[in-house]
């Protein structure tokens, strides 16, 4: 088993780290960008000049492209972070870890979903030069709120919560951090929001965790001590 601080367990933290960071980025930057998609209770006229226009085309792009790389980018972090915590050398908790991956496989499948549903319209428009139908373009953006922001909010409380217990027993995470994190994983578990800001609560967690996860390797890296000399 690799120690702290040697080249595996350095590669594993960095994999995290730049994979997490990822998945924040176009995460925000998608539900960013969506939160102009028109309400329902527009009229049909504005539904259809949004999807025709430019509008249409910045969610297509955050349907096939951003919010699919961040998912992708969800699931190289996943495994980077398990790689990085079973390298340590303490004894992870087995429940906690096996729920900690079946929730990160659910809320990358759920964002895929929620991906297709939002730019669903967009792509019959663009694509196959159909017509807007105005009552599927108040249908599915909803749908693609209630997969990305409510239901994957559930399975993000789960990861949440077990990536904080894992900690907890590995000593891996700062205690501040793990604490910090129930509450938050409460308030995934239970919000009930369609606001695409609530969206953004996980992965601004994630941001934090990346960043403490590349100190705590750089801290470890310069308290290691130095090879000895050889012949010495």
């Amino acid at each position: 088993m690799a120690a702290v601080g040697t080249g595996p367990h350095r590669r594993a933290a960095y994999l995290a780290t730049a994979m997490g960071m990822l998945h924040a980025l176009l995460a925000l930057l998608s539900f960013w960008l969506l939160h102009d998609v028109p309400k329902p209770g527009s009229s049909d006229a504005d539904l259809v000049a949004y999807y025709s226009g430019s509008g249409g085309r910045t969610v297509l792009i955050v349907g096939i492209y951003l919010l699919p790389v961040s998912a992708i980018a969800f699931i190289w972090f996943t495994v980077a972070l398990r790689m990085w915590i079973s390298q340590h050398g303490h004894p992870e908790h087995f429940l906690f870890s096996n729920l900690q991956l079946v929730a990160g496989i659910v809320y990358a499948a759920l964002l895929l979903v929620a991906a297709a549903a939002f730019s669903v319209d967009s792509a019959v428009a663009r694509l196959t030069e159909g017509p807007v139908n105005p009552q599927s373009a108040r249908a599915f953006p909803q749908f693609g709120r209630m997969l990305a922001v409510m239901l994957d909010s559930r399975m993000a409380a789960i990861f949440v919560m077990t990536t904080a217990g894992i900690g907890r027993s590995t000593k891996v995470l700062p205690s501040w951090f793990v604490w910090l994190s129930y509450p938050l994983g409460l308030l995934l578990l239970f919000g009930a929001s369609l606001e695409t800001e609530f969206a953004l609560v996980f992965p601004a967690w994630i941001t934090v965790l990346a960043v403490l996860l590349i100190l705590r390797v750089r801290r470890s890296a310069e308290s290691r001590p130095g090879d000895p000399v050889t012949g010495a």
